[in-house]
């Protein structure tokens, strides 16, 4: 394989996790972290790249995301893949960053229309989704188009502006707000869950696998590290522009206060380039939220499709669009009201399993060190989710905020750690010395 078309499908897959909440959350994190920007980011690149690179590793490890999730059980290898796919593709991300392409790359230019907004939104998510549809059925043709031709463009229109705005933007950093006052690294951490690229991690493994067999490669030890270089290649684009927006809306306390990211890069463009930065930030959303609606649509057909045979890819293609079409046009608040729980519950469930799939070999493949770990985690991780929905329990309240680091939002990783040991002495205590590190062996053979 030559190294430009590494290189492309390295930026194939930066464009397939760049999307609504890759543009959104940075400049927020910067505009709160202010004086303590640098920690918090580096929180933020740590859950919003870093993470998503080992997802990636190791999924093409195991092969696929069900056998990880299954070293868990069959039933949870299935279930939580699903409902991941079904969050990352169309019930979740994909209304979410066409709602967003809809209200920065097209609402700034309609003006005074009489035209009612719901009406509007319509319109647009036709032809959006007609797009994304068109083009999902062409897999073989994404890593020209998204690689070659959309990712250029969308790193070079990014650059501009970030580039023009520290020119024009030359105000000192304020101090940080009340939430990153302290532990700043852990808050951007947690804050690096809002992207859902570790979630869509799980999805494009199967995509990258697919764009690398179709240039060749077969053997397991190149396809992990052609893998590992294209995803290097999309980590550091993710983290270049993680870095120069989220310093934009740090830069950006001085001038005003905002209520989300949008409004801050909104604000800035305007500033730095008047109205030729509203037409820039344009293009800007609308590339970033179509690339990823594109990837996660190939994602989901290909996982559907081949966990339904009867299913083909394109009636998994043509479902996928047809709901994520549906769900845009009910609003962007509804989307994010109830994804963002989500994303507490799931996140801290996937850090444990892909942590224990590297430590695998070191307890011999237990089951039981991962149903242990996992149970606790998820037990945590589900109060967390619902508290946010607004599900509260006195006693239950008192109990999770004596668990510590639940102070910074990871209240989960002693459970986890202590789910794990008490996995691994059950599995001694229980597994008869014939039969030890059977489980690792039979799986190591195949």
């Amino acid at each position: 394989m030559k190294k430009k078309d590494t290189f492309f499908v390295g930026l194939m897959l930066f464009s397939m996790f760049f999307g609504a909440g890759n543009l959104i959350f940075p400049p927020f994190l910067g505009l709160g972290a202010g004086t303590s920007f640098w920690p918090a980011i580096t929180g933020f690149i740590l859950t919003g790249v870093g993470l998503p690179l080992l997802v990636l590793v190791a999924i093409v490890l195991v092969n696929d995301a069900n056998t990880l999730g299954n070293r868990v059980h069959p039933w949870f290898g299935t279930s939580f893949t699903v409902v991941v796919y079904l969050a990352i593709g169309p019930l979740f991300a994909i209304p979410r960053n066409a709602n967003v392409a809809y209200e920065m790359g097209v609402e700034p230019f309609l003006g005074n229309l009489s035209v009612s907004q719901p009406l509007l939104l319509l319109g647009f998510s036709v032809v959006f989704f007609l797009l994304v549809y068109l083009l999902s059925l062409n897999t073989s043709k994404v890593v020209d188009y998204m690689g070659r031709f959309i990712s250029p463009i969308l790193l070079l229109s990014i650059v501009v502006l970030c580039v023009a705005g520290f020119f024009v933007l030359n105000k000192p950093l304020e101090a940080p707000t009340d939430t990153y006052q302290s532990a700043s690294l852990f808050k951007g951490f947690v804050d690096g869950y809002s992207t859902m690229d570790a979630l869509a991690s799980l999805a494009f493994g199967i995509a990258i696998l697919t764009a690398l067999k179709q240039r060749g490669l077969t053997d397991k030890k190149q396809l992990t590290a052609y893998t590992l270089k294209t995803g290097l290649i999309a980590g550091a684009a993710l983290a270049l522009v993680y870095v120069i927006i989220g310093l934009l809306g740090a830069k950006m306390a001085g001038y005003g206060t905002f209520d989300n990211g949008t409004a801050i890069l909104s604000s800035a463009a305007t500033l730095v380039l008047g109205s030729g930065g509203t037409v820039l930030l344009g293009v800007i959303f609308t590339l970033a939220c179509f690339t990823t609606c594109v990837g996660l649509t190939i994602a989901c057909g290909q996982y559907f499709s081949k966990l339904l045979p009867n299913l083909s890819y394109r009636m998994v293609v043509t479902a996928v669009t047809v709901v994520s079409f549906s769900l845009t046009n009910l609003g962007l608040n509804q989307i994010i009201s109830v994804s963002v729980p989500f994303l507490v519950m799931a996140y801290p469930l996937l850090i444990v399993l892909v942590t224990l799939a590297f430590l695998h070999r070191f307890f011999g493949g237990a089951q039981k060190v991962y149903a242990g770990a996992m149970l606790l985690t998820g037990l945590v991780s589900l109060y967390d989710g619902l508290k946010m929905f607004g599900l509260k329990m006195h006693v239950l309240d008192t109990l999770m905020g004596s668990l510590p680091l639940t102070s910074v939002g990871l209240g989960w990783v002693v459970p986890a750690l202590a789910g794990g040991l008490a996995g691994f002495v059950f599995d001694k205590l229980t597994r008869r010395p014939s039969a030890e590190n059977q489980n690792y062996k039979l799986e190591k053979a195949s």
